[in-house]
């Protein structure tokens, strides 16, 4: 997209780690255009560039294999900040040695702040930072000053005294770390004197533009769930092809309660006509009969999907292309990204994609976080109904059944799931907290009902803050609410019989439990 572009743009350099999309949303959202470029990229992708950033990435730049740069970082003539890897990667080109950390730094950490440079100047002495390094810098690279430590890492911020060079081993792109967006600014405005120029409504613009000149006169299909990601890619096709895009809704069976007929109303009411709604729930439900493996299932889903979608377009009509709602997290927990990331796990808009299908993707979001989306969404006029839904995943209750999806633990997740809606709807936080819901598996846990000893099923309660999906942390909820939610799904729903609460963050966990 940066061909567009005629202002400002920064390449992030993506070394693999599972944060590089985050750096370019936190740089789109001060307003400058950002995208990924390959960690071996050659100049000629960097043309127009004001700034490279090197991100994080999961090797260690001392090892031969590590990933290294074709571009010479020290005579490239325009601002460059490394981060993590990046950092260390800068550090070492210099002629620092880095090596294994006596003390890896992972969370929430404390930076002391000297003051004396360009990136953290007027930021307070001490501030948290988020880490996650096991190797460290050892000695100071030529040419450089440290600028920032913490208690276990010596060279925490470099800066060099005569080139715009900038590295911090913490990861400012990331929520936990305080004044991360300073820091950026900084950089942005102070060092690269960026323009903004950039925004959800130019990005808007520029997709519209981009799927008239790909899909022409083509038609175009696309896999609307209901939820805003795949409405809000819907729309923009719709609003590039028109009458060219049909509408299909799809019941997998793996829908929360009462949301077929909710969904499909609001759909008609967006799209009209285009809307084309089948239920395929029986056979979904049997494809999924006794696979107890997350990843096993979301494969099956993804491929009985586009199963679906080639049946249902041979009715419907000559369909080239296929529309989904990607987002930058799909593309990054997949490890489908330039760089050399670790695998975390599939997604239903990425990695459940069988090899060959008949379609031709479009992806109008996959740049886009969903809080960016969301934004995009109000600016196209979508209902608020639709624009404040907390996320639901693609393949539906299917990754909240932890084991074998079968009737009953369906209708205990739909049951239980609209009971935590409900009563955080009821306490007023449904629309401060980011995601909420629950999770039932195979275990089960001794309980007294009537007078009499049960034997049912546990159920976990998960609520998350965040503002990205890229980290969350679990939502300091009243007591009152957990125990009201655990006391009306004990007692409303017969074969539970213990409710737990989840307590972790992202990292380490993810937000869904598989």
């Amino acid at each position: 997209m940066k061909e567009n572009q005629t202002k400002s743009w920064v390449a992030v350099m993506d070394f693999g780690s599972q944060y590089a999309h985050l750096i370019v949303r936190r740089i789109r959202e001060l307003g400058v255009y950002s995208e990924i470029v390959p960690y071996d990229a050659d100049y000629d992708k960097l043309e127009g560039a004001k700034a490279i950033v090197l991100s994080g990435g999961p090797a260690s730049v001392y090892l031969p294999s590590s990933p290294k740069p074709k571009i010479n970082i020290a005579n490239i003539n325009i601002p460059v900040l490394g981060i993590c890897y990046g950092h260390q990667l800068i550090s070492f080109i210099f002629g620092a040695e880095v090596g294994k950390a006596k003390s890896a730094e992972f969370g929430k950490t404390v930076l002391i702040n000297t003051n004396n440079g360009k990136l953290l100047k007027d930021l307070p002495n001490n501030f948290i930072v988020w880490m996650s390094h096991s190797d460290e810098v050892k000695t100071l690279p030529h040419g450089f000053k440290v600028v920032a430590s913490t208690k276990n890492c010596k060279f925490a911020a470099l800066e060099h005294e005569e080139l715009p060079i900038f590295t911090v081993q913490f990861h400012p792109e990331v929520f936990h770390t305080q004044y991360g967006r300073e820091i950026f600014s900084k950089f942005l405005f102070e060092v690269c004197k960026c323009e903004k120029s950039w925004s959800v409504k130019d990005y808007a613009k520029e997709m519209i533009s981009s799927i008239k000149k790909e899909v022409k006169d083509s038609k175009a299909i696309c896999a609307v769930s209901g939820g805003v990601d795949s409405t809000t890619a819907a729309f923009l096709v719709q609003e590039a092809i028109g009458d060219n895009l049909v509408v299909l809704f799809i019941d997998t069976g793996l829908l929360r309660e009462n949301e077929v007929e909710s969904t499909l109303l609001m759909l008609k009411k967006i799209f009209g006509s285009k809307v084309h709604f089948v239920n395929a729930s029986r056979r979904f439900l049997e494809k999924l009969r006794t696979i107890k493996d997350p990843e096993q299932k979301r494969k099956i889903i993804g491929e009985e999907f586009i199963r679906v979608f080639e049946e249902e377009a041979k009715k419907l009509g000559d369909f080239e292309y296929l529309v989904q709602g990607t987002l930058y997290p799909d593309v990054i927990e997949s490890a489908a990204v330039s760089g050399p990331a670790s695998k975390i796990k599939s997604h239903h808009n990425v990695g459940g994609l069988p090899e060959k299908m008949k379609f031709k993707l479009i992806e109008p979001l996959k740049f886009l976080y969903k809080d960016e989306v969301r934004r995009l969404a109000e600016s196209l006029g979508l209902p608020d109904e639709l624009i404040k839904k907390h996320p639901f995943p693609g393949p539906g209750l299917a990754v909240r059944i932890i084991g074998e999806v079968t009737e009953e633990k369906l209708e205990i997740c739909r049951k239980a799931n609209k009971i935590v809606e409900e009563e955080l709807v009821k306490a007023k936080l449904y629309d401060k907290v980011w995601q909420a819901f629950a999770i039932v598996g195979d275990d089960r846990a001794t309980g007294i009902k009537g007078d009499e000893r049960s034997y049912g099923y546990i159920v976990t309660v998960r609520i998350v803050d965040s503002i990205d999906a890229m980290t969350a942390s679990w939502s300091r909820v009243p007591y009152e609410l957990l125990d009201s939610i655990s006391k009306r799904i004990t007692n409303e729903i017969p074969n539970v019989t213990w409710v737990t609460y989840a307590i972790v963050d992202k990292p380490p966990s993810t937000i869904e439990p598989q």
